[in-house]
């Protein structure tokens, strides 16, 4: 017996749809990067991008559980000395919180350039509104 492996021909990227009012933020980010990663299908292989394309709507309603407001800490660096900046989840959400769910996707993803070709996949956007309604997205079902 043979493994089968698809190929680039037998590969069907959909296009999906999520919106985030009042989802976790743990569950949707691992629904999504199954998604991402095409996990949801049955010829789904480890090294290839078997995935969908996922929008993300309505990313400032997302909800966490317990004190992660205050206590869930962002760092980022500009590699100069002592530029070190930490950012709470609150204020992320206030200011960013496309980059919360986007920052959340992207650590459940594999690291390097499969995991960055999955990542640009990935669309996310503030409010109800996105400009992908001509691909005709399905809505993705958890």
């Amino acid at each position: 017996m043979k493994t089968y492996v698809p190929g680039a021909a037998d590969i069907e990227k959909k296009w999906y749809v999520v919106d985030a009012t009042d989802m976790t933020l743990g569950r949707l980010a691992c629904a999504v990067a199954n998604a991402l990663r095409g996990k949801n299908k049955p010829y789904f292989t480890p090294f290839l991008d078997t995935g969908d394309y996922v929008i993300v709507v309505n990313a400032e309603k997302i909800k966490v559980t317990g004190k992660k407001l205050d206590q869930k800490i962002y760092f980022r660096h500009s590699e100069y000395v002592g530029s070190a900046k930490y950012t709470t989840l609150r204020e992320m959400l206030r200011t960013k919180p496309v980059r919360v769910i986007e920052h959340a996707v992207r650590g459940m993803l594999p690291k390097g350039r499969l995991g960055d070709d999955m990542y640009r996949k990935l669309h996310v956007y503030e409010g109800p509104e996105h400009k992908h309604a001509a691909q005709k997205p399905e809505e993705l079902k958890f």
